[in-house]
């Protein structure tokens, strides 16, 4: 699998990319993610000055833009694009029989397995998981040398089926995962541990097999609060953003007088106390999800579930980023609540892992909280002439992750022509947390009031910085490092005919354009 990428530009500009897939290059490579996103405003080691704090982390100047424009694409592609889906902001806090009635309090839980020599604690499901990985990993190495021996005859469906090493891989591969599946269906733990044990999965950090049982470990965070109607005190920092937007269906759909189907969206904060945090923002304590909850008749729930996959794996594309770097993961472990469900996996520097979920939640939520609440949480259907509990078909994504995967694609090493070295962070366009630089070639001869002039005209309408310290290429490749996707230069022939250099990062070709041309040209190239 491709891990990281970098680009080599030849004298005729043609790019040749070399695959890097060894475990400490790899690592390499991650650990020069999290350097960039340091030293360049990004992100930040949360309370850095006392040591940090685990698996929690600040945006900088610059992340924190980034963060902001791939919410405001979600929001825009599911409220501002659909005219039957509508966005709120529910409270973080909330009752505790909530999460009662969500099945949080009693079965929010992971697995949980010590390692005795290494002292190290991990998810039991995750170690399993990333075996299985690697068998399919190991299938996919030897499809890719069978594509090199046979060229065009190669018939890769016919071989992933028939060949006897790509086929034991890929079987074990979906034994093994469905084992475990069964296991913690039936809250077998013991068996869980066994598998663990039969299949020899060793401590990555001590290579020892000497491993705890298995235990179940609740994952949400509690505090305390005042006094509440039923005399408790104790309430949870909310696991997912969800059941706020089920505890207000009757509000939003009164309010907004909605029509099954349609749907709810919001962004927002949720907490988890993770056994294991680690690979950076990828698994925190403290995340964003953005979540959209459609509701629908029963019985076309499946219809809906088929066009949400559809919808939501176009958005990811529209980023830009290659297919290759998504695939479908079905879950063989379906909820109890659940009729059908399926992730978005990104191949992030360590792999492919969970970038959102697409789920077909069927009335479970909506039953569950009409349950404990004793009110009607129903939709009375004028063309039926009769009232039920709609089914949910729910799209989860995690902000963070995403970040992550728009950011660790996005970082490049390029090799130019001149043989210098550039960093160049290539963002979407439009998700760049500066959209332009404003730049005087040099600091003098009226070309700096003649680019605050420009900038002053344009900030209204984009995010720009305004830089004149040290030679325009080393501004240059400050910007590009940041992602800013063009540099507009004042230089001397600006102060003569109304025109500048803009610089596009990518291709780094310049181009003249007439100053009271810019807004439109930014426009034309910022869209989505």
């Amino acid at each position: 699998m491709l891990r990281y990428r970098i680009l080599l530009e030849s004298m005729h500009g043609f790019l040749v990319i070399l695959h890097l897939n060894s475990k400490s290059m790899i690592e390499d490579i991650f650990k020069k993610i999290i350097s960039h996103a340091k030293e360049y405003g990004f992100i930040f080691q949360s309370s850095e000055i006392y040591d940090g704090l685990s698996a929690v982390y600040d945006y900088g100047q610059y992340g924190s833009e980034l963060k902001n424009n791939i919410r405001s694409y979600w929001w825009r592609s599911m409220v501002q694009h659909h005219e039957n889906i509508v966005g709120i902001d529910a409270a973080i806090f909330m009752h505790p029989t909530t999460w009662r009635a969500s099945g949080h309090v009693d079965a929010f839980n992971d697995p949980l397995i010590d390692n005795k020599d290494s002292k190290k604690r991990y998810r039991a499901d995750v170690l399993i998981e990333d075996y299985a990985e690697k068998q399919r990993q190991k299938a996919e190495k030897e499809i890719e040398k069978a594509k090199k021996r046979f060229g065009d005859d190669f018939d890769e469906k016919m071989y992933r089926e028939t060949n006897p090493r790509v086929k034991g891989y890929l079987d074990k591969a979906d034994e093994v995962v469905a084992t475990m599946a069964k296991a913690l269906a039936a809250e077998d733990l013991a068996a869980v541990k066994q598998l663990i044990e039969d299949l020899e999965i060793a401590c990555p950090i001590s290579g020892s097999r000497n491993w705890t049982d298995v235990r179940q470990f609740n994952l949400m965070f509690d505090t305390r609060m005042g006094s509440l109607s039923d005399g408790s005190d104790t309430i949870y920092l909310r696991p997912e953003t969800a059941q706020g937007i089920f505890v207000n269906f009757l509000n939003v759909m009164k309010s907004g007088r909605m029509k099954v189907p349609f749907g709810i969206a919001q962004t927002g904060k949720a907490f988890r106390n993770e056994i294991v945090a680690r690979q950076f923002i990828f698994r925190m304590r403290e995340f964003e999800q953005m979540e959209m909850q459609f509701f629908v008749k029963p019985g076309t729930e499946m219809e809906w579930f088929k066009y949400w996959k559809e919808q939501r794996m176009n958005w990811h594309l529209k980023m830009g980023i290659p297919e290759s770097k998504y695939r479908w993961h079905d879950h063989d472990k379906l909820a109890h609540y659940a009729n059908a469900a399926t992730d978005v996996e990104f191949d992030f520097p360590f792999g492919f892992k969970e970038l959102e979920g697409i789920h077909s939640r069927t009335d479970f939520d909506l039953s569950a909280h009409q349950e404990h609440s004793g009110k009607k949480l129903q939709y009375f259907d004028p063309e039926l002439n009769e009232n039920y509990v709609p089914y949910v078909i729910e799209t989860s994504i995690g902000l963070d992750r995403t970040f992550l995967a728009v950011f660790s694609h996005a970082l490049q090493e390029e090799k130019l022509e001149d043989g210098s070295e550039r960093t160049v962070l290539r963002l979407p366009k439009f998700l760049a947390p500066i959209k332009a630089a404003i730049l005087p070639l040099v600091k003098k001869d009226g070309m700096p009031e003649m680019a605050k002039k420009i900038f002053d005209e344009l900030k209204l309408d984009f995010m720009l910085q305004y830089d004149e310290k040290d030679a325009i290429g080393r501004r240059y490749r400050r910007q590009d490092a940041i992602g800013t996707p063009f540099c507009i230069t004042v230089d001397n022939e600006s102060l003569t005919d109304n025109s500048v250099t803009v610089r596009e990062r990518d291709s780094m070709k310049q181009a003249r354009i007439a100053i009271d041309q810019l807004r439109t040209y930014l426009f034309d190239q910022l869209k989505v």
